[in-house]
């Protein structure tokens, strides 16, 4: 997700909430930049340590659960760092919602500047992640919740149908619900996902690949030693020209990344131009959560595919 959410002041009750949870004092917590979805914190426990914390009354139950597993998951894979869990809170609100606060406690990382060299690095990586492979077209769990929607994750038989049934049917009707699609979207997505699901617009069958699901560049953190981060993943199993054309599509690294990539895995011909395609799924979720130009551009995109 874009950045830009932010959160000013003390938080008594998440600092109570993640003593408990860690089973250790919590001397300060401060609130920082953070995303659209979420007030960030940074919390430093008596013994210098710090931690980074992620809440939002706005969160889906279970999201931060979902998170979590997204870690774990990709992990597995040990192609990338990804910060380690380390408290986790998200059952659901009570009726006094300040009393216990839903929210994910995570390693921290010193923030430093991409390069050349970290980008390289990055493409390598995402290129042993993917070809690590995952069990099917979606999972690991039924539903993946980002924020506060909630999208189908089961497994489907192949990747069009996934993308088709799990992400730009329900993606669009919840935009178009919000009122941020132009008319006729829906007619022109309806065309498009049959041309994907009968002409190969998808291009060639591949294996499932492990994403991360809303790899984004902001969700690409390189700390002060040069060495890319995966964070607030969604993932599940899916089309590799997936991942990456997200990661064209807002606050992309250099050029060197997708070339370190091609040079580990190869994408199979015509991926060039199935970039827009994929990016339409990020792009309706996008105009679900916020609305804005998101919807027009997804429209945008669908029509180059008629």
């Amino acid at each position: 997700m874009t950045p830009g959410r932010r959160t000013d002041g003390d938080n008594p009750a998440l600092a109570a909430a993640l003593a408990a949870a860690l089973g250790r004092p919590v001397a300060t917590l401060r609130a920082i930049a953070g995303g659209d979805l979420n007030d960030a914190y940074q919390a430093t426990l008596d013994s210098g340590e710090r931690i980074f914390v992620k809440t939002s009354a706005d969160a889906a139950p279970g999201a931060y659960a979902g998170e979590t597993a997204s870690i774990r998951w990709l992990a597995v894979a040990q192609a990338l760092p990804l910060p380690q869990a380390l408290a986790i809170h998200d059952e659901e609100a009570s009726a006094d919602a300040k009393s216990s606060p839903r929210f994910l406690a995570l390693q921290w990382i010193d923030a430093g500047r991409s390069t050349d060299a970290s980008d390289e690095k990055l493409g390598r990586g995402l290129a042993r992640l993917h070809a690590f492979g995952a069990p099917s077209f979606g999972g690991p769990d039924d539903l993946l919740r980002i924020g506060p929607i909630v999208l189908p994750n089961a497994p489907a038989p192949d990747w069009p149908t996934f993308y088709a049934e799990r992400r730009l049917w329900p993606l669009a009707r919840m935009a178009q619900e919000r009122g941020a699609l132009p008319d006729h979207t829906l007619r022109s997505l309806e065309r498009v996902v049959d041309r994907l699901l009968h002409d190969a617009i998808g291009g060639p069958s591949e294996q499932p690949a492990r994403l991360h699901g809303d790899l984004w560049g902001g969700n690409v953190l390189t700390d002060v030693d040069g060495q890319p981060w995966l964070i607030d993943p969604a993932a599940h199993g899916g089309h590799r020209e997936v991942d990456l054309a997200m990661l064209r599509l807002f606050a992309s690294p250099s050029p060197r990344c997708f070339a370190a990539y091609e040079e580990v895995t190869p994408l199979a011909p015509g991926a060039q131009e199935r970039v827009a395609l994929w990016q339409v799924a990020p792009l309706l979720l996008h105009a679900a959560l916020f609305g804005g130009g998101y919807g027009a551009r997804a429209a945008e995109l669908l029509n180059a595919y008629l």
